[in-house]
């Protein structure tokens, strides 16, 4: 995996490199960086739909059992007590600097 990132980066900065030699006007660069990015998200449509992958059309009984185990297994935050000794009292915000 760490082979196809790097091949992907390489790519991708070669394209804008040559991109930003080439274009001459600002409207050509913007154009340009246009499709380059209309390219990456049909690449990126592609691959999810070979993987096969898709958030909305999975298991709804497996999202079942994955959210109650995760709700099992998480722990519920400590009620602290404000008033406890040793505990400094909160202060409100105030326009002047305080005094210590």
């Amino acid at each position: 995996m760490p082979e196809l990132l790097l091949t992907v980066t390489s790519v991708w900065t070669y394209a804008v490199a040559q991109l930003a030699a080439l274009a001459t006007r600002p409207a050509e660069l913007f154009a340009g960086a246009a499709a380059l990015a209309v390219a990456t998200l049909i690449a990126v449509a592609v691959a999810v739909h070979l993987v096969g992958w898709s958030g909305a059309t999975a298991d709804p009984a497996r999202r079942a059992a994955t959210l109650r185990a995760r709700a099992r297994h998480s722990r519920v935050s400590r009620q602290l007590d404000p008033d406890a000794s040793g505990r400094p009292r909160p202060r409100a915000p105030s326009a002047y600097a305080s005094a210590a």
